[in-house]
Parts: C-alpha cells; sequence; structure tokens
C-alpha cells in the first residue's frame, strides 16, 4: 500500500509492504541502535546497494537523545568524507528517526535521508511528517527541524520482535489519532476488529492528512499532540528513563480528557471508555504528581506555549477535537490536583 504525503517543501510516498530492493548511487550511513542493528541489520543489508555502505550506532534510549549522540554520529560521517550527494538511513524507533532527520537537516547545509522505522510507534506516528530533533534539559525535542524524508518504508514484520511493551507504547499514539479524528476506527480499535497492518495503515492516512494541510504544525498538525502537552512533562520530570514515550503520552491523554471533562466538552462516560481502551492495550493511565505548582511551570517550557498561554489539545467527544487556550489556573491546578500523592 501507499500513502503519500505532499507539503509545499516535498512529497514523498509511505510505502506499507515487505522492504524492497534499495538502490542508492552515493555514500549511504544506516543510523541504528545496538537492539535493532542486532535484530535485523543483515535483512536491511541484503536488500541494500549503494556506493559505499557504513553503519552508525547510537545508544538506545530517550535519554541519549541529545546533542553527545548527534556530535557522536557527525563526526562519523566527515570521518568517512560524506559529502551532499550521501544519503542517511534512519533504522530504528522514533528516538533514532528523529536523530538521524535531525543530522540530515544541518549535515553540510542538508542532505537525503530515509525512514525505515522498526517500532509501531515510529511506524504510525514519527517517521511521518518531517519533525526531527532532539531532547536538552528543558524539555523534549525544544532542537530540531522541520525536515522530510525522501521515503518511508514501513515493514511490518520488523514488529514480530517487538518487545510488547513497545507495541502498546505505539497503540497511544493509534489511539491518539483516533480519538482526535474517526470515531469509528476507534470503537474498531476499542472492540479488537483491526489488525496491526490496518490500524498501520489507518493512522498513516490521518496522519499524512494533517501533515499535507499543515507541514510546521501552525494550525491543525498541533491536534496531534494531544496527550503531549502533560506527557512531555511528565518525561521530563522522570529523566526520560521512567516511561517510554507512547507510555507518557497515554498518562497525558487520561490528563487532558480529564480537563475536557471539567469543561464540558467530553462527558463521564466518555473518558472511562478511553481510559478502559488505554488499559485494554497494557498502558498507564496514572501518575502521581509531587509539586503540582511545579509541574504547572513546566508547561511553560513546552514549545507550543506562546506568550506564556498554555494551548491544550482535548477531545470534544470522540472523534473530534477541541483547542482551548487561557483556561483558568486554578481548573488546570484541580486537575493536576486529582493525581497528586
Amino acid at each position: 500500500m501507499i500513502v503519500e504525503v505532499k507539503t509545499p517543501n516535498k512529497n514523498y510516498e509511505i510505502l506499507i509492504d515487505k522492504l524492497p530492493e534499495i538502490k542508492i548511487d552515493s555514500k549511504v550511513a544506516i543510523i541504528t541502535n545496538p537492539t535493532v542493528s542486532g535484530l535485523h541489520i543483515n535483512k536491511l543489508l541484503s536488500k541494500l546497494q549503494a556506493k559505499e555502505i557504513h553503519i552508525v550506532t547510537l545508544p538506545d534510549g530517550e535519554e541519549y537523545k541529545n546533542f553527545d549522540s548527534i556530535h557522536f554520529g557527525l563526526d562519523r560521517l566527515f570521518d568517512a568524507k560524506f559529502d551532499r550527494n550521501s544519503v542517511l538511513i534512519a533504522f530504528g524507533g522514533g528516538v533514532i528517526g528523529d536523530m538521524t532527520g535531525f543530522m540530515a537537516s544541518i549535515f553540510l547545509r542538508g542532505i537525503k535521508f530515509i525512514q525505515i522505522p522498526t517500532t509501531l510507534l515510529s511506524m504510525v506516528d514519527s517517521s511521518v511528517g518531517g519533525k526531527t530533533g532532539i531532547n536538552n534539559k528543558y524539555g523534549k525535542n525544544l532542537i530540531g527541524a522541520f525536515y522530510q524524508p525522501e521515503v518511508v518504508y514501513i515493514n511490518p514484520d520488523f514488529l514480530k520482535t517487538l518487545p510488547k511493551r513497545e507495541v502498546s507504547a505505539g497503540m497511544a499514539e493509534v489511539i491518539k489519532m483516533s480519538v482526535m479524528f474517526d470515531k469509528v476506527f476507534f470503537e474498531n480499535i476499542k472492540d479488537n476488529k483491526c489488525t496491526i497492518e490496518q490500524i498501520i495503515r489507518r493512522s498513516v492516512e490521518l496522519k499524512s492528512e494533517v501533515v499535507t494541510q499543515d507541514e510546521k504544525e501552525k494550525g491543525i498538525r498541533s491536534i496531534l499532540n494531544y496527550g503531549h502537552t502533560f506527557g512531555h512533562v511528565i518525561e521530563n520530570l522522570t529523566n526520560y528513563s521512567v516511561y517510554l514515550h507512547g507510555e507518557a503520552v497515554a498518562i497525558g491523554m487520561v490528563m487532558a480528557n480529564r480537563l475536557a471533562v471539567k469543561l464540558g466538552y467530553l462527558t463521564e462516560i466518555e473518558e472511562k471508555e478511553i481510559i478502559k481502551c488505554l488499559k485494554e492495550n497494557d498502558l498507564p493511565t496514572t501518575f502521581q504528581i509531587k509539586d503540582v505548582n511545579d509541574f504547572y511551570e513546566h508547561f511553560f517550557a513546552d514549545k507550543k506555549t506562546l506568550n506564556n498561554s498554555i494551548k491544550f489539545i482535548i477531545p470534544n467527544g470522540i472523534g473530534n477535537y477541541k483547542i482551548v487556550k487561557d483556561v483558568d489556573k486554578e481548573i488546570i491546578l484541580e486537575v493536576l490536583g486529582e493525581f497528586k500523592i
């Protein structure tokens, strides 16, 4: 199956199928991590032809999504005398995809890169749309660029070796998109009526539709941050070492839903349906906040906060969305207070 993404800067295809033969008439660097390399590198190498192939292995985990890893990767490219015709291949999950895209965007002011995601989360979300970047002490993905890949190859076979926890983390992003945009899709997920291929396809279709309309998150693309405003704070407070990204997003969705209920956009029945769906996909739905005021202050480090105004993405029923700004601080603190230790 082919899904097209069209943006002002680039049009490209997402191919959902077996990994095809890939021929590149230049130097190529496969950017990966030890886990993915150990499981799948031979599969990729058997499909790849290039003038030279280099493998750059970065540490595995969100806590390594930083400038140290970027510098290491860039140094390997300079050591191998890469040039502006060279190509990077992101071969891994969302962390590898984000870092590879960022490296591609800044190496010699921009070279081509290809996404080959190996986790469910990266297949349904992060590999599509050109968001690249790294974390720092102030928050998540605060340094980066919008930089589109040449093509995205999604091979569901890679999921066969994925730990169950990683599959669940990917489902958080799937549920997020269904709650925001497609009630029928949500119902099918809830009732376990979708195959993994159908889940990937519908998620990619929804993401590509959004990116096509709004490449650089000036409007509708911000809706994809449902669950992320709260979730990014959770990741930052736990030093990116307790929760997988999808797990933090799941908890963030629960918090956003509580806000939506208090503001009258979501019923308690709908709230419970979403929580049930998250739990059935083995996702966490609770978090113990130590200091609600400290949690609140972390919102202002989020890149979506403008002019000291926090923007929240919340459900307007299931299958629709609402952007709310300038929510009374006391209401937000009240929501956070329900998660206090």
